[in-house]
């Protein structure tokens, strides 16, 4: 275990997040399904050990500081340090009723979508970041999206989600800088429109080939790029 790294994907259970688990898994990588939800949890770690990956779960949701406390202290008994964190776990918030157009935006809708998208990013790397100060060469991945571009502005209007991406753009950068003299290297990294239940599978663009991208950042040399945004062709413009 000493020799193998350790990555841990928030919300790893399906979609994108388990094809990137299944990805680093299939790199040689000891891999943590991090998921609130017990059974699809239990689901996918079973499924990961079945394709001969080394994988366990930790209950983990990302809007409760005593989950995300436990899932860190967990980690630290099991293993004591971790080398990659992917923040995968996000949601894009209901869009009824006018819920997410600008005039007529549902603050509680804003609220939620913020404390898994943004608060949760936080609450989780802060938690972690013991564990990946003890690895050589700690990667921390950011999800974003290109909708929250203010250059690009692609995507239908969701002024919750959208805005909830251009403000993890903003704290990858913050933290970037926290980390210059670090060994840790932070990136936002968009999978492009991929066929997951979070956009009704409305797209021939995999769960896999939206993972690519993550699975380039978690694992890219010491003197790769820090507090950037990318995709598959490159830089992403702010």
């Amino acid at each position: 275990m000493e020799d193998k790294k350790v990555a841990l994907v928030t919300g790893a259970n399906k979609g994108i997040g388990y094809a990137i688990a299944e990805g680093l898994g299939r790199s040689g990588y000891t891999v943590i399904v991090g998921a609130r939800d017990d059974s699809r949890r239990d689901s996918a770690v079973e499924k990961l050990r079945a394709a001969d990956i080394d994988a366990f779960g930790v209950a983990l949701d990302v809007t409760s500081d005593a989950s995300v406390i436990s899932a860190a202290s967990t980690i630290e008994e099991r293993i004591g340090r971790l080398d990659v964190l992917v923040n995968n776990a996000g949601i894009s918030g209901r869009t009824d009723a006018g819920a997410q157009e600008p005039t007529t935006l549902d603050l509680s809708v804003l609220q939620t979508v913020l404390e898994t998208n943004i608060f949760g990013v936080i609450r989780t790397t802060n938690a972690m970041l013991p564990l990946l100060r003890r690895a050589p060469s700690p990667r921390i991945v950011n999800m974003s999206s290109d909708m929250g571009s203010l250059t690009l502005q692609t995507g239908p209007m969701l002024a919750a989600y959208a805005p909830s991406k251009t403000m993890l753009n903003s704290i990858t950068a913050q933290y970037a800088r926290a980390f210059t003299d670090t060994k840790i290297i932070i990136n936002a990294v968009c999978p492009g429109y991929v066929a997951t239940d979070f956009t009704g599978f409305n797209s021939p663009r995999t769960a896999d080939q939206g993972a690519a991208i993550a699975l380039r950042f978690a694992t890219i040399p010491d003197d790769g790029p820090r507090g950037g945004f990318f995709n598959d062709d490159g830089v992403v413009p702010w």
